[in-house]
């Protein structure tokens, strides 16, 4: 096999090399999550709360899961989105939820979510710090 390599070309014109440069990407703002893992948050608009146990910076799940959210609750993608161990007053669960959609809880109230005992620890000061914690 040969090694194949482009000839080269006659030297362009200023306005060639412009046309032809690689625009710009737009400045996006840095955004911090609100809430790190091991927060304890409540959902603004359903009955149910949770404790943080991962963050994504971005939406990052299926557009037909996305979809799947009714549009006038429906939230913007381009935001943190964070993996919840959550609870209503029937059951326990994991939820995937949008940073506009979340409040801290500050109910005092215990979790009972059954991997809570497994992935934290529950400090004096009521805070919540991961036993194994690996960002990615």
């Amino acid at each position: 096999m040969s090694d194949i390599r482009p000839t080269r070309s006659a030297p362009r014109t200023p306005a060639a090399k412009k046309a032809a440069a690689p625009k710009p990407r737009a400045k996006r703002k840095a955004r911090t999550a609100k809430f790190a893992v091991g927060s304890v948050v409540r959902h603004k608009f359903y009955p149910f709360r949770g404790l943080v146990f991962d963050v994504d910076p971005v939406f990052d799940n299926t557009d037909e899961w996305w979809l799947s959210i009714p549009a006038e609750l429906r939230p913007k993608k381009n935001q943190p989105f964070y993996h919840l161990l959550a609870e209503n007053s029937e059951t326990e669960y994991i939820a995937y939820v949008s940073e506009q959609n979340l409040i801290p809880d500050k109910s005092g109230e215990p979790l009972r979510h059954p991997k809570v005992a497994e992935l934290f620890i529950e400090g004096d000061d009521g805070h919540f710090r991961p036993i194994f914690f690996q960002a990615h």
